[in-house]
């Protein structure tokens, strides 16, 4: 597959190969990755079965989300007797969004019953599921099986598709196959006749300036203009563009865009003065903001929320309320006045100044101007008590926010459950985990993580365990550390059996075998190195301030330059370092 982004094959050749590929996938489960060559792994057949009534989603859950993905579930959702239909399987995909292979396996089963009428949202809801669990090679092969393969739907595969694949490879740190993946989607008929090439280029800058590659998407942009001299970029680039550098705390490439665009009298809009504006503010630089603010009145563009929010919101952050107030007054007479983000923001302020009387009266005066809260806006309370652990008061605000009537969301849970895992508050975390599974949040891998060693740390050894294989079951792989500490834990408690069906249990998904803190002794050694090498490059330069004699520079040249080689394999070892270290970084963070 990796070929036809370098060789640009045709449409013929493609469909030829998706043909091919749909007919292998009717006997085996490909594994035809996007960027590597193709891997055929052959496994069971799907039998045929007929079509049983149709039930709700939990019929098909309770009874199938003990097993695996592949025939076996397969076979587990014939069992059921139940007919799917699009607004069921959708309903699943909903609710289980953080079991991809399962959802893979659900959707192929689903496709394949005679007089399943699948849709097009549907078909996003499956790619988007593989490609967050970075399953890349499973959701291009239902994107060309549409394309090009027995399928033949090639209205399924719309620019939300191309989207969803775009901004999930951004967001894996991919963005060279997010780019191949536009200029894929540009040949395509159906993005050609719907004239979704320029928004598709708008949302692949977007992405790839919002997870950090703002860098590529200039140097993409760049390219594009000079290939083709007659584009012009809409004013939406521009923002983009503009709202990557200042995202990337990269001032001064910010401010030559804005000076580039003013020379080419390129028209600004109140979005790229917000973006102005907001960047600035994220800056701490609030007076260039009110500059402005001054700036774009003078050339007739009135302010509105997108201006006066990011200018309320860092005053707020830096607890200056008394301008805040002002503020304020100047906003209620604009039109349409403030918005929920700006009340948010103030609830934001007042909980980081730990001024929870001054966030309960923004709370009362949102709701008496007709803004209700969301979970955002209680999020930043619960935030508050998490961070000087008054989890007595959390849990009186979650009890009040069900009572009312308000659905708390991911983070809220993620926030109690942190909270109550430090307090070892086991009870409290069995209660919580349950209304958040009841109320379609299922629990994710650092949810997950936090329980079992909150589990472990309480000897429930069973419980423990327990969570661990529903993580397998739900397609999530443990992180490493949990496993070693289980494993350990349970052989000092002469739990042999139970750890080596732990064991069995890892050794059937693909893992690292890395512990978040492997290379300590080898970052201790490469900062030793590096400091070496700093001391000697400021001796070589002292030297060089007051040495005159070309001779007694020479006897030092050759340690001059073993300094810059090790230097320079120093910078190499970094760069290796940081690749395999990342993907531990996140394991360090749940477990703070």
């Amino acid at each position: 597959m990796s070929a036809f982004f370098h060789s640009r094959q045709s449409h013929k050749q493609l469909y030829q190969y998706a043909t091919r590929r749909h007919r292998r996938r009717r006997r085996h489960h490909n594994h035809c990755n996007f960027l590597t060559a193709p891997n055929l792994t052959q496994t069971q057949t799907r039998p045929t079965v007929s079509r049983k009534p149709t039930s709700p989603p939990s019929a098909i859950s309770s009874e199938t989300l003990g097993v695996s993905s592949g025939s076996v579930l397969e076979s587990a959702l014939d069992r059921t007797g139940i007919e799917p239909d699009t607004g069921l399987v959708q309903a699943i995909f909903e609710h289980f969004d953080s079991s991809p292979k399962l959802l893979h396996t659900l959707f192929l089963w689903a496709e394949s019953k005679p007089g399943f009428e699948s849709s097009a949202t549907l078909f996003n809801f499956a790619i988007n599921a593989l490609a967050k669990a970075r399953e890349f090679d499973s959701a291009w092969c239902l994107v060309l099986d549409k394309i090009g393969g027995g399928d033949q739907r090639p209205d399924f595969v719309t620019k939300d598709t191309i989207a969803i694949l775009i901004r999930r490879y951004t967001r894996a740190g991919m963005p060279r196959p997010a780019i191949r993946t536009f200029e894929f989607a540009c040949d395509l008929d159906i993005i050609k006749k719907s004239d979704s090439g320029t928004s598709l280029f708008e949302i692949l800058l977007d992405s790839l300036c919002k997870e950090g590659h703002v860098r590529v998407a200039s140097e993409y942009f760049d390219s594009r203009s000079e290939l083709d001299p007659s584009w012009i970029p809409s004013i939406r680039v521009y923002n983009i563009l503009l709202n990557g550098w200042f995202r990337s705390r990269k001032l001064k490439n910010a401010e030559r865009l804005w000076v580039k665009m003013r020379k080419e009298n390129v028209k600004p809009s109140v979005v790229t003065y917000g973006t102005l504006v907001e960047g600035y503010c994220r800056m701490r630089n609030v007076k260039r903001a009110f500059e402005l603010v001054k700036e774009m009145r003078g050339e007739g563009i009135e302010p509105n929320a997108i201006v006066y929010n990011p200018i309320i919101d860092a005053l707020a952050e830096a607890g200056e309320f008394k301008e805040v107030s002002r503020m304020m007054e100047r906003f209620l007479v604009c039109e349409p006045g403030p918005t929920i983000s700006t009340y948010n923001s103030l609830v934001k302020g007042y909980c980081k100044a730990g001024d929870l009387v001054g966030a309960s009266k923004i709370l009362k005066m949102m709701i008496s101007r007709g803004f209700l809260p969301t979970p955002t806006t209680y999020n930043y309370f619960f935030r508050y008590f998490s961070k000087f652990r008054k989890f007595e008061e959390a849990m009186n605000l979650y009890s009040k926010m069900i009572e009312s009537g308000y659905n708390p969301d991911r983070l809220t849970y993620h926030l109690l459950l942190k909270m109550l895992c430090e307090e070892e508050r086991l009870d409290l975390v069995v209660q919580v985990s349950k209304e958040m599974k009841a109320r379609g949040c299922d629990m994710d891998l650092a949810t997950s993580t936090m329980l079992i060693h909150l589990l472990c740390k309480m000897y429930k050894s069973e419980e423990a365990f327990t969570e661990f294989e529903d993580m397998i079951r739900r397609g999530i792989v443990p992180q490493y550390l949990t496993f070693q500490r289980m494993n350990d834990e349970f052989r000092k408690r002469g739990l042999t059996d139970m750890a080596r069906k732990l064991c069995s249990l890892m050794s059937s998904v693909p893992h690292s075998t890395e512990l978040p803190n492997t290379y300590r002794q080898d970052v201790d050694a490469t900062l030793a190195r590096r400091k070496s090498i700093i001391q000697r490059a400021e001796a070589m330069s002292d030297m060089l301030k007051t040495c005159s004699d070309p001779r007694e520079l020479v006897k030092h040249r050759s340690s001059l330059e073993s300094a810059v080689s090790r230097a320079n394999r120093l910078i190499e070892d970094i760069n290796k370092r940081s690749k395999e270290t990342s993907k531990f970084e996140y394991s360090k963070e749940i477990l703070k």
